[in-house]
């Protein structure tokens, strides 16, 4: 099974976090089961882009984005070519890093 690194995050994860996890399972999903509550506020739809994540390491190994999941991402937080909505990003067969983003849209809109 993928190995599935979370770099720290001061609020949701402050140590990080690895676990193994099951090919096909959304990172969110992953994470999620083993205790690292990314947000994800239109209940994993593709609908928001609460659960943007950096996939620092083994980007490749993902199925490609579909264009709505482009869309959405167009509207994330700190956007960056390693981007990805966790709800919809499915691990693969190759270990996977990574990094929360510090913010989400829905916390910069709601001023934490």
């Amino acid at each position: 099974m993928p190995k599935i690194i979370i770099l720290p995050h001061e609020e949701i994860c402050p140590d990080g976090a690895v676990f193994e996890a099951e090919p096909g399972v959304s990172i969110c999903d992953a994470a999620q089961a083993h205790d690292v509550e990314i947000e994800h506020a239109c209940e994993k739809s593709c609908a928001c882009t609460t659960c943007h994540v950096y996939v620092r390491e083994g980007f490749d190994s993902l199925e490609e984005s579909t264009e709505e999941e482009d869309d959405m991402l167009d509207k994330a937080w700190g956007l960056d070519p390693d981007s990805r909505l966790s709800c919809q990003a499915r691990i693969a067969d190759e270990d996977l890093v990574i990094e929360i983003p510090k913010y989400t849209i829905n916390m910069v809109s709601e001023s934490h």
